[in-house]
């Protein structure tokens, strides 16, 4: 049975209560402070104050443990809208704001698929929005949201991540290549990326991956009239 379908142990008068519920929740706690390499089931055990043998009456093994880890951060997913179009874009940001709140959630997503009761409600309310669709079509689209998303979202964890290990945000980091890039412009070899740079608005994280988005849900869009 997977961790889904086992029962938990029962509940008996201890001085320190137990759950999957707390588990996850101490596990979730000690990845949003310090990544993924904080959680181990001794450290959780150490958070919850309780033995390490005892959590292994709820999960099997830290696999177990991240598998329910993410399902908990999809419970902050929820797609919803009128129409295919506003709940694909409900999708996109909801998935956004729960992996920039969990920056973890990006090392863990974009595998197989997630299994979890609320990654499976998160599915369920999606494809119920896309019942006009063609069969064919409604994986593919699913897919291109979840890639876009994941691709874009990953890019910001990373930017934060450099950030934090530089000291350098991205102004100051883009000043310190300045004249770098300036020497390479001048060579006459990378005109269209000069001109990118020199001409282009410079959008904010935000603004970029609502574009984005739209770029993508407009290429559906024209798609599905065909």
């Amino acid at each position: 049975m997977f961790v889904w379908e086992r029962p938990e142990p029962p509940q008996r008068p201890v001085p320190a209560p137990l759950s999957r519920g707390l588990i996850v929740g101490a596990a979730v706690r000690l990845a949003d402070a310090d990544g993924l390499d904080a959680v181990s089931l001794r450290k959780v055990a150490t958070a919850l104050d309780v033995r390490p043998m005892r959590l292994y009456g709820y999960i099997d093994s830290k696999e177990e443990l991240l598998d329910l880890m993410v399902d908990a951060a999809h419970e902050e997913i929820r797609p919803a809208g009128d129409g295919w179009r506003e709940v694909l874009e409900s999708l996109a940001t909801g998935m956004r704001h729960a992996v920039l709140a969990h920056e973890w959630l990006a090392d863990l997503l974009g595998g197989r698929p997630q299994l979890g009761p609320h990654a499976l409600a998160v599915s369920e309310s999606v494809l119920a929005a896309l019942d006009g669709l063609d069969v064919d079509d409604v994986m593919p689209v699913v897919s291109a949201v979840n890639a876009y998303t994941i691709g874009t979202v990953r890019r910001e964890v990373a930017d934060r991540r450099a950030e934090r290990a530089t000291g350098l945000d991205e102004k100051s980091w883009q000043a310190a290549r300045g004249p770098y890039m300036r020497r390479a412009f001048a060579t006459g070899r990378y005109p269209a990326l000069a001109a990118v740079v020199r001409d282009a608005a410079h959008l904010g994280p935000d603004e970029t991956f609502r574009t984005g988005l739209a770029f993508l849900l407009d290429g559906i869009g024209a798609r599905v009239a065909r």
